[in-house]
């Protein structure tokens, strides 16, 4: 069956979602975040795509873009490929990194596009794990200065003044409806629990053992506290499995 064609935007903005496949993790560690910036700023500068607000979460990114339709989708593609080579290379994986096509939705008037442009800085805040300004990982900081893959010019003309702009992305706001998923806790102390119960850094490894050690292995990470959802996040296998795992015996 062919896919849906993209709704267009007439203003040129759009917001987007990217999550991992199985809502598994995107980013383990700093370098991941970094490689995915630098990704976006070549692309963005290769297609003419300029960023207005951005936000890597550990298994989802969130993009608030301007430019034309397709060059938005070549961006998409491009960073698509590169990060998954590189995440698959990195960690030792194959298979499909990312859930299916990107989400995307036209950004067709102001009201929309500051109701996006806070739920996007504020996701960190939503999830429990700093404040939008506190986080290293969203463009909140870059309103004054701006990076040359980034285009503020929508945002500043709204409200000119730097301390403006802080106060409405402080304020409490009801943007809801922009799909987010639900909070998280304990993830640090999850992670450090899979490299310590495991002696492995990164979960997803599980998914090149064989059934019987992956099983075994998902056993041991139940025992110890972690959530099926957790789990399924920091391996990137399927909750069926991670919730059905111990359960009878496994024949090979």
């Amino acid at each position: 069956m062919p896919r849906r064609a993209r709704n267009r935007s007439a203003s040129g903005y759009m917001h987007i979602v990217v999550r991992g496949n199985g809502k598994q993790l995107l980013f383990e560690d700093v370098d991941d975040y970094r490689y995915y910036l630098k990704k976006l700023e070549k692309y963005c500068m290769d297609t003419e795509v300029r960023v207005c607000a951005y936000c890597l979460m550990d298994n989802h990114v969130h993009l608030l873009v301007k430019g034309e339709t397709s060059a938005i989708t070549l961006l998409m593609k491009k960073i698509g490929v590169s990060y998954s080579w590189y995440y698959n290379r990195k960690y030792e994986r194959v298979g499909h990194l990312f859930q299916d096509r990107y989400k995307s939705e036209p950004v067709e008037n102001d009201a929309y596009y500051l109701t996006a442009f806070r739920y996007i800085l504020k996701n960190p805040q939503k999830a429990g794990v700093c404040n939008a300004s506190q986080y290293p990982w969203n463009s909140y900081r870059y309103y004054d200065n701006p990076l040359p893959f980034m285009d503020l010019s929508a945002i500043r003309g709204l409200f000119g003044d730097a301390s403006k702009y802080r106060r409405f992305i402080e304020q409490e706001e009801e943007d809801q409806g922009l799909e987010y998923s639900e909070a998280r806790h304990g993830d640090t102390w999850a992670k450090e629990e899979l490299t310590r119960v495991l002696g492995i850094s990164s979960g997803t490894v599980l998914q090149n053992y064989s059934k019987i050690e992956r099983d075994a292995a998902l056993v041991k990470l139940k025992e110890c506290g972690l959530s099926v959802r957790q789990i399924s996040r920091f391996t990137g296998i399927g909750r069926n499995i991670v919730q059905t795992a111990g359960n009878k015996r496994t024949k090979e």
